[in-house]
């Protein structure tokens, strides 16, 4: 089921008593915060807050906070299909010659050419203030030492000056007054590179921040598209229909037609102001930095709109499921490119760019590095800090197996790989920023060919006689 907006999914989510409303009056500082950790921590309902201190505008969070609404909002029943639906839509197969990778690269390509289909009136615009301000919103501050309230579920909309393709990235946004945001865009981000493309020219760059939308379009704003390919026509082919846009009243930028709530404005070129700190999803505090500043000159929204907030921090948190979703729906683009990968897990605990756990159809010595120097070259995949490989018949979704692997495997004179390169902005452990140290650590069955000098030992396994003799008398042993 493909839904049209925020609202349906919620209905949906109802439906499915996978959502509680609560009626009681919140603070938005800090207790909303408070409660829908205990929530996400045990894999709670979406929350649905009707009454918030200081503003009329109900909140609503964790819609995406467990395995299976995730799997919801991308239109499919089980989580396991987002992986054979993204393969599906590319066409990929096992062991693609160059021609049928040619192809598939263009399915790709295909994929995201649904283009938005543009409408004239939109729910987004039913009330259209050039006044408008951010504290009249129930904009939340999340925990105690950060630099103040924070919209965290933007969909943040800039264009390239010279082609005009859009770029949709989700950016959290620190409330400075009722005009004024940051604009947390790391150098690494599209919506940077549009920003320092539009401050060449000496313009300042058009921004629109879209609050809430479909379900689909909402989590394409945290997709990894490469640069140039449009999060809008990449949720179009998700979705199987266009989105709807809009085109902003004081921005020439197309806006989804169906969100909650716009904001308009601009960027200048030049213009910083301190931003920070911020509880993030490390399960630290981001330090306080100097970034743009995003000046308000419209708000748009619907006649009773909703507020769509997140909340980041020590995972297991909402932001941890639209992450496996990527690594689900991205994995066989990555096979398509490395087909010697069985299998990828990115750990809660690594928070997506700390550490990948991959398996691989190992058939020359030093393989696992050849896998390890080829993930540090894809993408958003060069920030990742701890690489381990396994054998095959490792379940890298298993930690407690992977861990057992590499643990017995890995000898640390020989099996480690440390090299220096982009680090994401978050991580607070090197000495610089943006740029330090990531391991790979090769934890396969050594060969002789890897100077392995020594008979490799086999696992114990019990015989399959005795195994399949087990059970089928299990029930004999009356041990359930």
């Amino acid at each position: 089921m493909i839904f049209d907006d925020l609202r349906s999914f919620i209905k949906f989510l109802e439906k499915k008593k996978e959502l509680v409303r609560i009626r009681a009056e919140v603070d938005p500082i800090l207790e909303i915060t408070e409660i829908t950790d205990r929530i996400s921590k045990k894999q709670g309902p979406a929350l649905f807050f009707e009454h918030v201190k200081g503003s009329n505008v109900p909140v609503v969070m964790n819609l995406f906070g467990t395995y299976q609404r995730m799997s919801w909002a991308l239109g499919m029943g089980d989580f396991n299909d987002i992986g054979e639906k993204f393969a599906s839509l590319l066409k990929i197969e096992h062991n693609l010659g160059l021609r049928q990778k040619l192809e598939a690269l263009y399915e790709l390509y295909k994929l995201t050419a649904a283009k938005p289909k543009i409408v004239r009136k939109a729910p987004c615009q039913e009330i259209v203030d050039e006044n408008g301000s951010l504290l009249d919103y129930p904009i939340l501050q999340c925990w105690p030492d950060d630099g103040g309230r924070f919209i965290t579920l933007p969909l943040v909309i800039t264009k390239d000056p010279e082609s005009g393709k859009q770029n949709m990235g989700m950016y959290r946004m620190q409330v400075y007054d009722g005009k004024t945001t940051g604009m947390h865009w790391h150098t690494h981000h599209d919506g940077a590179v549009n920003f320092r493309r539009s401050s060449k020219l000496g313009k300042k760059t058009e921004v629109a921040v879209a609050l809430g939308g479909d379900p689909v379009t909402i989590y394409a704003a945290t997709a990894p598209l490469p640069y140039g390919i449009e999060e809008l026509f990449f949720a179009g082919s998700l979705r199987g229909k266009p989105v709807e846009v809009v085109r902003g009243v004081t921005v020439d930028l197309m806006v989804p037609a169906h969100a909650e709530i716009v904001l308009e404005g601009y960027v200048a070129p030049g213009e910083e102001r301190v931003e920070g700190p911020f509880g993030d999803h490390t399960g630290y505090y981001s330090v306080a930095a100097n970034y743009p500043v995003f000046h308000i000159t419209c708000i748009t929204r619907r006649k009773e709109a909703l507020y769509p907030a997140t909340i980041v921090g020590k995972p297991p948190m909402e932001d941890c499921y639209m992450g496996k979703a990527t690594e689900r729906m991205f994995l066989p683009f990555i096979k398509m490119q490395l087909p010697e990968i069985i299998d990828i897990n990115l750990p809660l605990e690594g928070v997506f760019h700390n550490c990948a756990l991959i398996s691989i159809k190992k058939t020359y010595p030093m393989h696992a590095r050849k896998v390890m120097n080829a993930i540090w070259g894809l993408g958003q995949m060069m920030f990742t800090k701890f690489i381990f490989v396994f054998d095959e018949d490792v379940n890298v979704q298993n930690p407690s197996e992977a861990a057992w692997k590499s643990f017995n495997n890995v000898d640390p004179a020989r099996d480690l790989l440390i090299v220096e390169g982009p680090l994401d902005v978050l991580d607070h452990s090197s000495n610089r920023p943006v740029y330090g140290a990531k391991m790979g650590i090769d934890a396969t069955k050594k060969w002789p060919e890897e100077g392995y000098q020594r008979e490799w030992p086999e696992e114990i396994r019990m015989s399959d006689e005795i195994r399949q003799r087990v059970e089928s008398r299990w029930k004999e042993y009356g041990l359930g």
